[in-house]
């Protein structure tokens, strides 16, 4: 800036700053950011190759929405699911790669270098890995959004030893409601199965255990229709769906066990999907594309831990580094 003595013109030389391109192409782009993302990134970076992780609306995953983790390995005391996942984030951006808060809403995997779309940007790679999750189908109550992370849980093995010696209720009549039930009958006093049919959904060997365990209650035809409680799960109503009766049971927590949605729309015509939406898996991690892979969640609706996930994520980002160095 030039100034001139007083009444004369002012000469002034606005500095415009150099706008920076945005970078926007990578060696590898991971679509996700739970603890297959983050250990994707970790493995993908400490190979030295460039790395995106594009977060999604929901960085951390469900551990965000859970309370404390007692079964991730080298936490003594257990560990807020959200304190790992903000852990895990600080070492996968230590290890050199990039994270953007940003929703993916389209992908271009017909072509290399793929193409990556989202709400703001558009990004290529030559590899992606797919570690979007899934999530759990929810009751739609409003006592269930109220004691999340309360009394409310989507996973028995997750938080079962949390519930010892309290009656709990499962909601579900599938493979996945029977092995929760008769998981938490290790911990509960009494665990009462709701189903709203008059039948179970779930193979006969899994329906023999069910009937067989004394601490199992089936509830036929039935729906939770409340939840209720002071700081945490105290009471649910249960309606007979046949008479319309309501009955109100006193439980210290209620496990809902109606199945996941796994997070693929925007890959549906993309990559093979089954017939649940999963991502289906050719050899190892590797997708029906060249070059694209996937981890955690999104395929596995086995098992379904922080712990698989995380291995799966390194899985896939070491298949990832051998394509990559063999397409050289």
């Amino acid at each position: 800036m030039m100034a001139a003595d007083s009444g004369s013109s002012v000469l002034i030389e606005k500095e415009f700053p150099k706008s920076e391109k945005k970078k926007t192409t990578y060696d590898v782009i991971i679509i996700g950011a739970g603890p297959a993302g983050y250990t994707a990134g970790i493995y993908c970076s400490r190979a030295k190759h460039d790395t995106l992780i594009l977060s999604g609306i929901l960085p951390g995953g469900q551990l965000v929405n859970t309370t404390e983790v007692e079964n991730y390995p080298g936490f003594e005391n257990g560990i807020m699911g959200p304190d790992l996942m903000i852990t895990m984030r600080k070492q996968t951006e230590r290890m050199g790669t990039t994270i953007i808060d940003d929703e993916v809403v389209d992908v271009d995997f017909r072509h290399k270098p793929f193409k990556i779309l989202t709400a703001s940007e558009e990004y290529e790679c030559r590899a992606v890995i797919i570690a979007t999750g899934a999530s759990p189908r929810k009751l739609g109550l409003q006592g269930e959004a109220t004691f999340g992370g309360r009394g409310v849980s989507y996973c028995a093995t997750c938080d079962g030893p949390f519930f010892r010696n309290q009656e709990l209720i499962v909601v579900g009549g599938g493979d996945s409601a029977i092995e929760e039930a008769t998981f938490l009958t290790k911990f509960a006093s009494r665990v009462h199965l709701v189903h709203r049919k008059d039948q179970l959904r779930a193979s006969k060997i899994m329906q023999e255990r069910a009937f067989a365990n004394s601490k199992i209650q089936f509830h036929w035809n039935s729906e939770v229709t409340d939840i209720s409680g002071d700081q945490k799960v105290q009471k649910a109503t249960l309606k007979n769906t046949k008479t319309n009766e309501s009955a109100t049971l006193n439980v210290g927590g209620i496990f809902v066990a109606v199945g996941h949605i796994p997070n693929t729309k925007v890959f549906e015509n993309r990559v093979e999907l089954d017939s649940q939406g999963y991502v289906v898996l050719k050899d190892h991690t590797k997708t029906s594309v060249e070059g694209v892979f996937a981890a955690g969640d999104v395929h596995d609706h086995r098992y379904r831990q922080a712990i698989t996930a995380a291995g799966f994520g390194c899985m896939a980002a070491i298949d990832v580094d051998r394509y990559l160095t063999e397409s050289k």
